[in-house]
């Protein structure tokens, strides 16, 4: 579905991602871990075009779209939650989610009632401002309008940054659901054991390099994980 040939992006003479290679194949959730700084929102944001790799390459669907621009890769089906929501605070719940469809020229309103049923917080609120809404509701309202642009690849950077306990039990409980329902996952997370616990296979970048790689459930038990946050 995704990959990631030899891939590096630079910023100046700051290397943060070097030659990095990964693959998310059809159906799967993938997730890459590290430590603050490792490179793992450079590598999203490359993955999507909005940072061009200074070298390598990025294939979807087994088609080279180095050359694509993020919009172009979002109607394509390749589709980024950001870190911090980035959700528009001035525009109401319905309008963000509108926004998400802002590239299709189908019908989409059952696709919205499916959102509204799933987060029955964001139906009660549809014509508030989305200012109104909690640090939880906002992250479901970035992920409902991303399910908007019909992805057939979801990259999630650090989703469950901020909320509690409670909120981050239901959240991979719906990354979970969404996969199930045929959705495949690219998560960036700072929660290595829910990620783990939710991921097929794992990533563990340091310092721009990856250092480890395999099935989650047999990462989940490997004390070079310990040196992969903490330094060797």
């Amino acid at each position: 579905m995704l990959e990631a040939r030899d891939l590096s992006v630079s910023y100046g003479r700051t290397q943060a991602v070097q030659s990095l290679s990964l693959k998310v194949q059809e159906g799967e959730i993938v997730t890459v871990l590290g430590a603050n700084g490792a490179g793992k929102t450079s590598l999203l944001k490359a993955l999507q075009g909005m940072v061009r790799p200074a070298a390598g390459q990025v294939l979807f669907k087994g088609q080279s779209i180095l050359g694509h621009s993020a919009a172009r890769r979002v109607g394509e089906g390749l589709v980024m939650v950001p870190e911090g929501r980035q959700i528009f605070v001035s525009l109401t719940v319905h309008d963000n989610l509108l926004m998400g469809a802002y590239t299709r020229k189908d019908r989409i309103e059952a696709e919205i009632d499916a959102i509204y049923q799933r987060f029955p917080n964001l139906a009660a609120r549809r014509d508030m401002p989305a200012s109104v809404l909690s640090g939880g509701e906002q992250q479901m309202l970035a992920i409902g309008r991303a399910l908007l642009s019909k992805p057939a690849l979801m990259m999630l950077d650090e989703p469950s940054l901020g909320l509690s306990p409670l909120l981050v039990k239901a959240l991979f409980k719906l990354i979970g659901d969404l996969n199930r329902e045929g959705l495949s996952i690219l998560l960036v997370e700072q929660n290595t054991h829910m990620a783990l616990a939710t991921a097929h296979r794992a990533y563990v970048l340091e310092l721009g390099r990856l250092v480890l790689q395999g099935d989650a459930s047999t990462l989940a038990d490997d004390p070079r994980m310990a040196e992969a946050y903490l330094g060797s």
